[in-house]
């Protein structure tokens, strides 16, 4: 896949994360029924408190070096 594609392709991916995003703000009315979410897709489930993401919009922009001090561990 060329560099433009994954340009493309990525930008599809965001608006899409975007628009799940917008569904999932609704209030809860109690406030301890509130759940941390994702920055990028709004996933509630494997959220990394640290970075505010789910491992899986944490695991591509570490792959990618878009988080500072992040690198793939190899041994």
């Amino acid at each position: 896949m060329s560099t433009t594609a994954k340009r493309v392709k990525d930008a599809k991916i965001q608006e899409k994360f975007k628009q799940a995003r917008d569904k999932k703000q609704a209030r809860p009315k109690f406030s301890t029924r509130r759940h941390n979410r994702c920055k990028i897709c709004g996933r509630p489930r494997a959220y990394l408190r640290k970075f505010g993401l789910c491992r899986l919009c944490f695991r591509g922009l570490a792959l990618r070096g878009e988080i500072p001090g992040v690198a793939k561990a190899s041994w």
